[in-house]
């Protein structure tokens, strides 16, 4: 498995850990619809640069490193048993090399009080659905759409997921 370390988020890397998010939640909705589509919440960003620092500013935010490289981040919020992904994203440059299942392992020796996670993502990142239910083992609870918008003001099409931990996992 990868080695990885989860680093706190210092104030002098903020400014890249947004942009470093921006280009990774791109990739997905470029390789998607390319630029002919309208899924970006502010001009050419599919992810708000306002949407991350309210994460960053309400939780506990995280650079992933592997072998001393920078490569993605994290952002969670936690309350006792409770845990919530806001943010995970690993640059393009380093996908499927184990990074975003070795980081998640990490997140969980980091929080082992938290019994049940939750994280959604926009229904056209299937790569990010393959990952959190046959990877980390997440099941989906909800799908929101305009049949069934989300109560909490998310993204307007986006699965919700939830994993509870268990003394064997």
């Amino acid at each position: 498995m990868t080695n990885i370390i989860l680093r706190p988020l210092t104030p002098e890397d903020r400014e890249r850990f947004i942009t470093d998010n921006q280009e990774a939640f791109n990739y997905g909705a470029l390789e998607e619809f390319g630029l002919r589509d309208n899924h970006f919440e502010e001009d050419g960003q599919i992810i708000s640069r306002k949407c991350i620092e309210e994460s960053i500013n309400s939780g506990e935010a995280y650079r992933i490193v592997s072998d001393g490289e920078v490569v993605g981040g994290a952002v969670l919020k936690t309350e006792e048993d409770k845990g919530d992904l806001e943010l995970l994203f690993v640059s393009p440059k380093h996908h499927s090399r184990g990074i975003g299942q070795a980081a998640w392992k990490a997140i969980e020796t980091l929080y082992p009080e938290v019994k049940v996670w939750t994280t959604c993502t926009p229904y056209f990142e299937k790569r990010n659905i393959h990952f959190y239910v046959n990877r980390l083992g997440f099941k989906i609870t909800e799908f929101c759409c305009s049949h069934h918008p989300s109560k909490d003001g998310g993204p307007e099409e986006f699965f919700r997921f939830e994993k509870i931990i268990r003394k064997d996992d």
